[in-house]
């Protein structure tokens, strides 16, 4: 009798675990570019077109400004994290910069000319005038002032090879095939998570949007399960999320989606 009192009891709880995440299409929109880098509720969209950096917002009354510097290669990233010191990288040439709200040419850093030499695969935003940078010299995720071009803080090696960086003013994730890796800004490792075979990411405060093929997953601050988001059949070139707003672009169509986060 007490089995089925318990039994009963426990079909009765509500269930804490969210199964997937639901995705309702706000708006969609053509958009003609190479990558879309990311868009915001103020009508601000960033994008790469044939290796030139645009931006379509209020601000410019809807005309599309752009920059580019086509003698350092190919963009190979671009983080808007931080507006105001929007960064570009060119992994071909070793070198970053960074870009005003205008688009304008604030820093320049050539990592080949540093007298401590750094072999750069990846960066992003950190706070004040610094960038996270991931030097596969010495495997070590580092923050980088471009201003002093000085280190502030370093990791461990990271042995397992680097998929993907993204950072806020407080923390850098890094993600490898088999964990992702959490950062804070002196370095110290705060946060280590198995996860399997993702390939990219993006940030939503400190939870985060995850990509697998033409799947997106959502993790949770401090959680340790990724909890599938439930989308329509939707090619996913490109992604971004922002405030539990999800864009994604398709090589034609930029899509936005609100997110529905129990």
């Amino acid at each position: 009798m007490k089995y089925y009192l318990y039994l009963i009891f426990a079909l009765t709880l509500p269930n804490s675990t969210q199964k997937s995440i639901e995705a309702t299409l706000i708006e969609k929109k053509e958009l003609v570019a190479d990558a879309f880098i990311s868009s915001n509720n103020f009508e601000t969209t960033f994008y790469v077109l044939e290796n030139v950096l645009f931006k379509n917002s209020i601000d410019t009354k809807g005309i599309d400004i752009g920059y580019n510097n086509f003698q350092l290669g190919n963009i190979t990233s671009v983080n808007t994290f931080n507006p105001l010191k929007i960064n570009v990288f060119y992994k071909d040439f070793n070198t970053a910069l960074v870009l005003d709200n205008r688009l304008a040419e604030m820093f320049k850093i050539d990592f080949n000319t540093l007298s401590d030499y750094k072999n750069i695969s990846h960066i992003s935003t950190g706070a004040d005038n610094t960038l996270w940078v991931f030097n596969e010299n010495t495997l070590q995720l580092e923050l980088f002032d471009y201003k002093t071009n000085t280190t502030r803080a370093k990791t461990l090696p990271i042995k397992n090879p680097v998929l993907d960086i993204k950072s806020n003013y407080n923390f850098c994730w890094v993600l490898t095939k088999t964990h992702l890796y959490k950062y804070d800004y002196f370095g110290n490792l705060a946060q280590k998570t198995a996860l399997d075979a993702f390939e990219t990411m993006a940030i939503d405060n400190e939870n985060i949007v995850l990509k697998k093929g033409n799947t997106l997953s959502y993790l949770k601050k401090d959680s340790e399960a990724a909890i599938p988001i439930s989308l329509p059949n939707l090619l996913i070139n490109q992604f971004f999320v922002t405030n539990q707003t999800l864009y994604i672009y398709n090589a034609e169509t930029l899509h936005k989606y609100q997110l529905k986060i129990d």
